[in-house]
């Protein structure tokens, strides 16, 4: 998706439709835009509420999701377990590789791909993705590279937001009356 072009609208609206999985980074999505130790230095791992409702929707009503780590982070394994994701390539691998590999393990393309970033390290991924999306507190530097930008930050809602959306378009999502109008 190239913001630059057509009905930023239409286009999101498209895009949404054809998204069958949803790709994040665990640092600055999924946890906000910090990293939190205990005294023994030890990572303490939390994730928003509303965003792991999400997720278990997301995932009931079939969309893929994958979680990427390019530092190991294996302490949110348990958590996102729990949640059902089973696409979960915390091993400190490239970002870029772990989202291809995803792709191949289920047979996707890229336009059935949205992806949410919030930093520099992102911009492979988002460049290559149907549907690229930062929270609102990521650099600057994505704003112009991205086709949406979340009304949320890292780690306080902006994978529920785009969760949201994603099956609103499609139908999918039970706690409202979803119309999608026929074209």
């Amino acid at each position: 998706m190239q913001p630059s072009q057509a009905d930023p609208t239409s286009r999101i609206e498209e895009a949404l439709s054809a998204v069958r999985a949803l790709v994040f980074p665990i640092d600055g999505v999924l946890n906000g835009s910090r990293i939190t130790f205990d005294s023994n230095g030890g990572e303490i791992c939390s994730i928003s509420v509303r965003d792991a409702v999400a997720i278990k929707e997301a995932l009931k009503q079939g969309i893929h999701i994958a979680v990427l780590s390019e530092r190991e982070a294996e302490g949110y394994r348990p958590l996102l377990e729990a949640l059902g994701v089973e696409d979960l390539y915390l091993n400190g691998e490239n970002l870029l590789y772990s989202y291809e590999a995803f792709l191949q393990r289920h047979n996707l393309s890229d336009e059935e791909c949205a992806y949410i970033g919030d930093d520099v390290g992102d911009v492979a991924v988002l460049s290559k993705v149907g549907l690229p999306a930062t929270a609102i507190d990521g650099v600057d530097y994505l704003r112009h590279r991205v086709g949406y930008i979340s009304g949320y930050e890292g780690g306080k809602g902006c994978v529920r937001e785009l969760v949201e959306m994603i099956l609103i378009r499609q139908g999918k999502w039970p706690y409202i009356e979803c119309r999608v109008e026929e074209e």
